[in-house]
């Protein structure tokens, strides 16, 4: 039988990403200080099984062996993040260099490997100290995070041209202020929308500090976006659905990209002045984009602010309850081109949780995650047909790690995580996806 491929233009980039809380370990060697994460988890019953990142993968120690497995699997790029206490223990003033060191040997080695490296400055794990003056919801952390930029620039910015500033603010700000279900643990609506306007106006300024280092890095941020869609089509629910969307995906959208927040933000309170909104709405480069799954959305009058719920639909769905929907990537993508003014985009994340098969001989066969990453593909691949300006696809994650809330309970990686012996097995789909990296692009027989 023929075999059809479908490519991705020439120059496409292929990678993984991960985090700095999710794979370090280290969580209180040489001179690192605490973090929030490290507070929170350390807390019975705030994760499953009250795991911690205390070891997690021990990629602090073990990054030679991470990247030599990224080299194995072909990829072009490793999107990480920095932790945050590791280089400014109290989040500001005197910095540690063994901290930094470890990022400048990590950088090297990527670079040795032919991979290049793309920091993230935030992805979670923010210094205790800085929480304990009030964390996100004081304004001050604003000048605390351009500067801690601007070091990272410094230290790194001879080697290092790409440069995102934020994973999923929303997370930071509604799971971690609101719902409580991630660190630092607050449920307060009032402070949780004073959080999301402040990692906004600290995004615009460490975009101006980079940019101050350099003209020539390539600079963007990254936000995690569902397609939502009313359970039915009674106008309550859709009026629901447009409500939730507005709170899920627009407010860090039309902040960067129209200069203001969506209409919810006024009904919740939110008016910023005219000259934080000017901060917020610094040019990028890129944009990064998270996706998971699809949300539908049910009319809720209990819910004061949206007067929504979601509903979750029962199947497909991965390991982490999520439905499997990869026409939403698509759905986004595509948005994004026209009602965003077609910006350069890169899927950032994309992958599932999955009960991984081992087999008596070792080998792990994940075939649901191959179909998962394929079928997102083929979306990603339409949306270019169509004109999106797609340059990059960031497998979610390289190595089965620390999932939050989730503890270890729950497996994204492309190799299989050994948390007694912190051995790497290479599963089926880390197989697969470095043909998918070779051919640039997917094979059918």
């Amino acid at each position: 039988m023929p075999t059809e491929k479908i490519t991705f233009p020439d120059g496409f980039l292929w990678g993984v990403a991960s985090s700095s809380y999710q794979t370090e370990g280290g969580w209180n060697e040489d001179g690192k200080g605490e973090s929030i994460w490290d507070r929170f988890s350390h807390a019975p019953g705030n994760t499953k099984n009250d795991d911690t990142g205390d070891i997690a993968c021990d990629h602090y120690h073990l990054y030679k062996k991470d990247v030599a497995l990224m080299k194995e699997l072909g990829i072009q790029a490793y999107r990480f993040s920095i932790s945050w206490p590791r280089v400014l223990p109290k989040g500001k003033g005197d910095i540690n260099r063994v901290g930094l060191e470890f990022y400048n040997r990590l950088v090297d080695e990527l670079l040795e490997a032919e991979i290049e490296p793309w920091i993230c400055l935030y992805h979670y794990d923010l210094p205790q100290a800085l929480q304990d003056e009030g964390g996100w919801a004081n304004r001050n952390i604003v000048r605390s995070f351009a500067d801690y930029a601007g070091l990272m620039a410094r230290e790194l910015g001879d080697r290092v041209k790409r440069w995102l500033i934020f994973n999923e603010p929303r997370c930071a700000a509604w799971l971690g202020h609101l719902t409580g279900m991630h660190a630092p643990g607050i449920k307060n609506l009032e402070l949780a929308l004073k959080v999301s306007h402040h990692l906004l106006l600290a995004q615009g300024k460490a975009i101006q500090t980079l940019r101050e280092v350099n003209q020539d890095f390539q600079i963007g941020t990254i936000v995690d976006l569902n397609a939502i869609h009313p359970i039915t089509n009674d106008e309550k629910d859709q009026k629901a659905a447009g409500n939730l969307d507005e709170f899920w995906n627009r407010w860090f959208l039309d902040p960067i990209f129209n200069g203001e927040y969506p209409p919810l933000a006024k009904e919740a309170g939110l008016e910023p002045k005219r000259e934080d909104m000017d901060l917020i709405q610094q040019p990028l480069d890129f944009l990064g984009v998270n996706y998971y799954t699809r949300l539908l959305a049910a009319y809720d009058p209990s819910n004061p602010l949206m007067r929504a719920r979601e509903i979750n639909k029962k199947t497909p769905v991965t390991e982490m309850g999520w439905e499997i929907y990869p026409n939403g990537l698509y759905e986004i993508l595509t948005r994004l081109r026209k009602e965003y003014d077609n910006p350069v985009l890169y899927v950032t994340e994309n992958g599932a949780a999955f009960e991984d098969n081992v087999k008596r001989n070792g080998e792990v066969q994940d075939d649901d995650r191959i179909a998962f990453l394929r079928d997102h593909m083929l979306a990603a691949y339409r949306a270019i047909k169509e004109g999106v300006r797609l340059n990059g696809y960031f497998v979610w994650t390289i190595t089965d790690n620390f999932e939050w809330a989730e503890g270890y309970s729950k497996r994204f990686g492309l190799a299989r995580t050994d948390y007694w012996t912190l051995k790497r097995n290479p599963k089926k789909s880390f197989h697969w996806y470095k043909q998918v990296i070779q051919n640039n692009g997917l094979l059918f027989p």
